[in-house]
């Protein structure tokens, strides 16, 4: 029972704390302030609920495996970002398709791009052991957000944004776009930072980070979800509920 209380002085633990309430809270919001939104734009005020909704579930069990082991708890972290992470790609379809009439083939490249990027991170923390895995796998997954990247600055979304956007939208798809680049930047600033030094043999006999660098790394991803989960949905909050976007977006 002591292992699952929550120690004052385990700042990981806090913060996975803080961030849970912080998506209970912005889930509660952005469901209220859908009735504010016009036209298409409630659908992206829905979805950014779901995001931060599926977010604080897994916070808390995420809290619960870090009080009790002081392990990263890398199976809810990535079951987590595979289903929010589609969604807010989702979002980017939602407000293009908002204004105008948008082809599926963009959504899927993005929503694959998206999987690519989660599963090979989720496999290279899963075998950390093997160095030359580890980091192609990285190396994979930071290719496929530089096309996601990519699509968004350069390809047919951001020239759908630009050439058929309303004043709402393009505000809206230029702060996700910035957000996606520096926000989820955090995610392997935090990778690097865990993996580089090597790992040990843990308990169980199976190979974990080095506990200081456990606890930075997961402060680290904790403070990426924040930032972009809830300032991702803040943007599509402001965007929904703007005069400007009663216009087409109607």
């Amino acid at each position: 029972m002591e292992g699952a209380m929550l120690n004052p002085f385990d700042f990981v633990g806090v913060s996975f704390w803080i961030i849970s309430a912080a998506m209970v809270a912005e889930t509660f919001f952005f469901w209220v302030e859908r009735d504010r939104a016009f036209g298409k734009w409630k659908t992206t005020l829905t979805v950014a609920a779901m995001v931060t909704g599926i977010a604080a579930i897994h916070y808390f069990y995420m809290r619960e495996v870090w009080a009790i082991t002081g392990q990263s708890p890398i199976v809810f972290r990535y079951v987590d970002w595979l289903l929010t992470v589609p969604l807010q790609i989702v979002e980017f379809y939602l407000i293009l398709s908002a204004i105008a009439v948008v082809g599926a083939g963009l959504f899927w490249r993005l929503l694959v791009a998206a999987i690519v990027m989660l599963v090979a991170g989720y496999l290279g923390e899963v075998s950390p052991t093997n160095t030359q895995m580890l980091w192609g796998l990285f190396a994979l997954g930071t290719a496929s957000w530089f096309y996601i990247i990519y699509e968004i600055f350069l390809g047919e979304a951001s020239k759908i944004n630009a050439g058929q956007g309303t004043v709402a939208s393009k505000k809206a798809f230029d702060a996700l776009r910035w957000i996606v680049t520096l926000g989820w930047l955090i995610y392997p600033i935090g990778f690097v930072y865990g993996y580089s030094g090597g790992t040990e043999v843990g308990a169980n006999g199976l190979a974990v980070l080095p506990q200081a660098r456990a606890e930075l790394l997961n402060i680290i991803y904790n403070l990426a979800d924040f930032v972009n989960k809830v300032a991702f949905g803040i943007v599509i909050w402001a965007a929904a509920t703007s005069e400007e976007s009663s216009g087409k977006a109607a």
